[in-house]
């Protein structure tokens, strides 16, 4: 028993270990850092890998797209105001990327935005 225990608890660290390293290969923004998130709580997915997150992952710790706007709503122009929305929100949050603003594919040099 004592042996399984011991075998079990390897094969969890090196689970963990693997875990660690495919973060660190994609990472995260320091908030979601700080708050501690996992490729699943954004993807909502096994596999993240493979699935993209829905704007539902988002919407459970950043409100939905009136919140949004409203948080938003000093920001001029306001990004989440758009007259095209919804836009879905990893257009322009790429969480293992540098993010875009969408808006200045059609609109470019009629705004700027300062990107977080």
């Amino acid at each position: 028993m004592r042996l399984l225990r011991i075998v079990a608890l390897g094969l969890l660290s090196v689970a963990g270990m693997a875990a660690a390293a495919a973060d660190e290969s994609r990472p995260l923004a320091p908030a979601h850092l700080r708050a501690k998130l996992t490729c699943h709580d954004c993807h909502q997915k096994e596999k993240p890998t493979s699935a993209a997150v829905p704007d539902e992952g988002c919407m459970v710790c950043h409100g939905d797209y009136p919140a949004m706007k409203v948080q938003t709503k000093d920001v001029k122009p306001n990004p989440h105001g758009s007259p095209h929305e919804p836009i879905p929100c990893t257009e322009c949050h790429r969480q293992h990327k540098a993010p875009v603003v969408k808006c200045l594919e059609c609109h470019q040099g009629k705004y700027t935005f300062k990107v977080k």
